[in-house]
């Protein structure tokens, strides 16, 4: 970011007693009883945070959508769905996410910041109106790593898995979250340097024309199939950004969550720890989470600046691929890695090619590799998707979702 537009940070005070809602974030020690502490909870079942959407209907799928800027009518317009094979419209791949983000930072290490370093999704059945999502959480694995960002750090590991209200499985995702002492990452200061991005007018007007473009490149009812595909073939790029205020802002209205007043304060009295009273906001009670949202508090944790929602990020992945697969295409895996932040001002350049085809379970697969590039050229997103597409050999069965294809997966990967 320019010096000139950042704000002082907030003034160091005693950390609260126990209990009570301190004046700046908590400043966590990732000790070996503490990592200890954390492994003792594997296999626990969590409490869900949320849910927020519970309920999918032509408005909550449509709402995700513009939350994610997501154009595809089959994911948000129901005069277009209901001509479809589906007879509906269906939710977006990731509309499960609105949930309640599960896989996140919410058990163990008090007081050590989490960030969310990305998922793994395998995708079943489409969520239709009418359908209500319930979420089994349960934490599968901790491990402790090194890194040049803060030092030692701890890898969270938690399985998601989405049901509908016929208790049929939606959709099981492995999340992934690092958690950070704030004060290590400060003092490393390996992100200081990165400054707010300044564009061209003709880097303007390339970021444009890829957004505007984006609509032609949905491939929508005309059937790609998996004998058409070619190894090595590239997807058509979508772009996200530069990244505002607008865009975090409206993944939250998009996601359903919205916290205020007594309800932050109550659940700031219940969970101290993750909350603190603001200087800059008067003492008002702000959740540790909101440097996506004020500078000063990212800069606290070694973040150069706002920076956007992961699971924001990890959803543009897959608009990628959905744009390319069309409609009588199912996602069935999507896996994204944050290994960069996205701060405002970056834009992403969402890219992809085809990297295997084989048939599984009687389906055509194809492989995908994915990545998020910022407009430094530097991939702050690495990641796969596998994709069913129709195939014309008539001894392969015809399939509406991924229920029957089984990738094997591991619980952690």
């Amino acid at each position: 970011m320019s010096t000139a537009t950042l704000t002082e940070a907030p003034v160091k005070t005693p950390a609260a007693p126990q209990g009570e809602v301190g004046h700046a974030p908590a400043e966590g020690r990732i000790t070996d009883q503490a990592i200890a502490d954390a492994r003792a909870m594997i296999g626990l079942h969590l409490r869900p945070e949320g849910p927020y959407l519970q309920d999918a209907t032509a408005d909550t799928l449509r709402n995700w959508c513009n939350g994610i800027g997501d154009l595809n009518p089959l994911y948000r317009d129901v005069g277009y769905g209901a001509a479809t094979r589906y007879g509906s419209v269906v939710g977006h791949p990731m509309f499960p996410m609105a949930f309640g983000w599960l896989g996140r930072t919410r058990w163990g290490l008090p007081g050590v910041h989490g960030f969310y370093a990305g998922n793994d999704w395998e995708l079943f059945r489409h969520v239709r109106p009418g359908d209500r999502i319930t979420a089994i959480e349960r934490v599968v694995g901790v491990e402790e790593k090194e890194s040049k960002f803060s030092g030692r750090l701890v890898l969270q590991y938690v399985e998601a898995c989405y049901y509908n209200q016929r208790s049929e499985l939606v959709a099981r995702a492995l999340g992934t979250c690092t958690r950070h002492e704030r004060k290590a990452a400060r003092d490393t200061g390996k992100y200081k340097e990165i400054e707010q991005y300044q564009y061209s007018n003709e880097e303007h007007d390339r970021i444009d024309e890829i957004v505007l473009n984006e609509p032609k490149t949905i491939r929508g009812a005309n059937v790609r199939y998996w004998e058409d595909v070619q190894e090595g073939e590239p997807l058509p790029t979508i772009a996200r950004g530069p990244l505002s205020l607008m865009d975090t802002m409206g993944f939250l209205v998009g996601c359903g969550r919205g916290h205020t007043h007594g309800v932050v304060l109550q659940a700031a009295v219940k969970h101290p720890g993750h909350f603190f009273r603001n200087p800059e906001a008067g003492g008002g009670v702000e959740y540790t989470g909101i440097g996506h949202h004020r500078e000063s508090v990212a800069k606290e944790v070694g973040v150069p600046g706002t920076y956007d929602y992961g699971p924001q990020r990890s959803s543009w992945m897959a608009t990628l691929v959905t744009n390319w697969m069309g409609d009588a295409g199912v996602l069935k895996r999507v896996r994204t890695e944050m290994r960069r932040f996205n701060i405002v001002g970056d834009t992403t350049f969402c890219k992809a090619k085809v990297v295997r085809k084989y048939v599984k379970d009687q389906v055509g697969l194809v492989d995908i590799e994915i990545a998020a590039e910022n407009q430094r050229g530097e991939v702050t997103t690495p990641g796969l998707a596998t994709v069913a597409l129709p195939s014309r050999n008539v001894k392969l069965p015809a399939f509406i979702d991924g229920a029957a294809i089984d990738l094997e997966l591991p619980v952690t990967r």
